[in-house]
Formats: structure tokens, sequence, C-alpha cells
């Protein structure tokens, strides 16, 4: 597996992806949409094809990862992306690493928590926000869990 950062010169492919995986390249988080042809982040390629990707801004003294995708789940692709992450934010001497995550996201929620992420905050009813600005966004989500909350993990640096 290779890893290597999101330039100018893979950024068609990138966006592609993230909008096959994602329906969009705006996501809507914490009641602001985030254009995603603009973030940072890292490929994971085997083979030459993508195998996963994680993307995020900068703010301030933090990290804010915006998504994390893995297409060989169990193999380490997501942990690996992740742990580039955290790592190229200690290298630029940021304070903490973020995310956001909703309350459907039963996976997410065991997969942050058994990397080092703690829960930070909760945003009580923020998809009633983002489905003003993305209306496409479902009412139930993963497991028949209605979609409602949206969950802030961070690793302090």
């Amino acid at each position: 597996m290779d890893y290597v950062p999101i330039t100018e010169r893979n950024r068609a492919r990138v966006n592609a992806f993230i909008g096959a995986r994602w329906f969009s390249l705006a996501m809507a988080v914490r009641g602001q949409i985030v254009d995603m042809t603009k973030a940072e982040g890292i490929l994971a390629l085997e083979n030459g094809e993508i195998a996963g990707l994680v993307t995020y801004f900068i703010r301030g003294d933090a990290m804010e990862i915006t998504s994390l995708d893995s297409l060989r789940e169990g193999r380490g692709v997501g942990t690996a992306l992740l742990e580039r992450a955290v790592a190229a934010a200690r290298e630029k001497g940021l304070k903490r690493v973020a995310l956001v995550t909703t309350n459907d996201n039963v996976d997410a929620l065991r997969f942050y928590q058994k990397r080092g992420f703690e829960m930070a905050r909760l945003y009580r009813n923020a998809l009633d926000v983002s489905r003003r600005l993305k209306p496409e966004i479902p009412l139930v989500g993963e497991h028949g869990i209605p979609l409602r909350h949206e969950i802030e993990f961070e690793m302090i640096l």
C-alpha cells in the first residue's frame, strides 16, 4: 500500500472519489457547508487504485478531519490513514485533531475511541440545521437509527 498526499496532480481523481462515496463535494458539518475540493489529505493507493482517503482542514491550532474512507475494511487502511493524519498534525505543531460523526455511525464511534480519540462535544439536533443546508441528508441512518446529532471527537497532541 502506498500513501501519498493530495496534490493538484491527483485532485480531480480525489474529487471523483469523494463525490462517489459521499454523493456530493459539499459536506455539512456543525451547521456549515464544507467544500471538500479544498481539503488537504492523504490517499491510500493499492496497485495505483484508490483504497482509502482521509481529508482534513487546518484551522488555527487544530486539524479537523472531514472524511475517512477505506475500501479495504479490516486490513488496517483506515487506521494507517488516521495515524498518518495525526502524524502530520504533530509535524505541523498543532495541538489537537478533531472530527465529527453522526449518532448513527456506531462503527465510527467504536473505531475512533479504540484509536485514542475521546468524545468531546455533543451537538444535539445538529442534523436539523444540516438538513436545511443539504436536504438530501436522510432522517434515518445506519442500522435504522434516527439521524439527529453530531458527536465531536478529539485527540489532544
